[in-house]
């Protein structure tokens, strides 16, 4: 069946992927951007069966003419602007236009689960919009998404940098226990099928279901270990605090720092106790065809390198090479 379906920030990471997927299935997708600006936006624009709406989510008008004959949403809000008060205005607008299937990103607020969790402070609004979505009936499904395999990166950013070392190998610095199953996805390859299937089999099966995006429990050891094998090398493991070299808005340092307590030092799970004992298997009745990290270690890992000018992938091959590697048993 063919549908009208409409996303907000449509060049972000899950959006985009679910308008490729929707898009090459004919479905016609409204696309809603702050501009034109960046190449994942030109890309989306120029897709058959994609309409582009430039407009300001804020805007009430603008966002009765976007869902306005439209018969479901992905809705996938920010922390940029007041994210609870944009939730609720699209939330708003998604029912007076009638809109049979409304799909929310949404994060968990681990205060409510009592333990002396604290709650972060970029998840815990989403929950709160989750909440408002319940409250006035909307017909809405809720998925909570892992950690991105794509939040690897060698640039000097906090929490996910994966330092590239002297002797060709990798580090990953981070506050989770070496040994805490956390849930991961590759945004980019698997948010897009898996978000269809949920509109193909509609509000009967999934109205007021959280469902737990994540195509893999891996714990950080486990992780680096799929790295070495993806790429060849030895990546090691090494619990400590998020280090911040680089500028960074207060408020995501503020949510760097409640993770680190929550997640890191509390241990508390991702998405929290509720849901998580369905990861994986949910996301991977959804869809089989996930990316694994070490998949995207191997594949995606070294192109998006080069494209934020590391040079690593093209150093002269070293002794190390030479010698059979048994990427299972390292240990850090």
């Amino acid at each position: 069946m063919q549908r009208t379906v409409v996303t907000i920030n449509s060049n972000g990471r899950q959006a985009a992927s679910f308008i490729r997927v929707a898009a090459a299935l004919g479905w016609q997708v409204r696309a809603q951007m702050k501009d034109l600006d960046g190449i994942v936006a030109q890309e989306l624009a120029e897709l058959d069966n994609v309409t582009v709406y430039i407009g300001r989510l804020e805007d009430t008008k603008f966002l009765d003419n976007l869902f306005k004959s439209a018969q479901c949403a992905f809705i996938n809000t920010t922390h940029w602007g007041d994210e609870v008060a944009i939730g609720r205005s699209l939330a708003d607008a998604a029912k007076r236009a009638g809109i049979q299937h409304y799909i929310y990103s949404s994060m968990p607020d681990h205060s409510v689960f009592g333990h002396n969790w604290r709650s972060l402070p970029l998840w815990s609004p989403k929950f709160t919009v989750e909440q408002y979505i319940r409250q006035i009936g909307l017909p809405a499904t809720f998925v909570y998404c892992g950690i991105y395999h794509n939040n690897f990166t060698g640039l000097d950013f906090p929490l996910f940098r994966m330092q590239h070392q002297y002797d060709g190998s990798f580090e990953w610095q981070a506050p989770f226990h070496p040994d805490q199953p956390l849930p991961w996805l590759d945004s980019e390859h698997d948010v897009g099928p898996a978000i269809f299937q949920l509109f193909k089999e509609g509000p009967r099966k999934w109205n007021g279901k959280r469902v737990p995006l994540a195509f893999a429990m891996m714990t950080p050891k486990e992780v680096c270990r799929a790295f070495s094998r993806g790429l060849r090398r030895p990546v090691c493991y090494k619990r400590g605090p998020i280090v911040i070299h680089v500028p960074t808005p207060t408020g995501y340092r503020e949510h760097l720092s409640a993770l680190e307590y929550t997640l890191g030092e509390k241990g508390a799970p991702y998405f929290g106790p509720d849901i998580e004992p369905a990861c994986p298997k949910v996301a991977l009745e959804l869809w089989e065809g996930n990316r694994s990290m070490e998949e995207y270690a191997q594949e995606v890992f070294p192109v998006e390198e080069a494209a934020n000018g590391m040079t690593w992938m093209e150093e002269v091959e070293t002794p190390r090479r030479e010698i059979e590697i048994d990427f299972e048993q390292i240990n850090c």
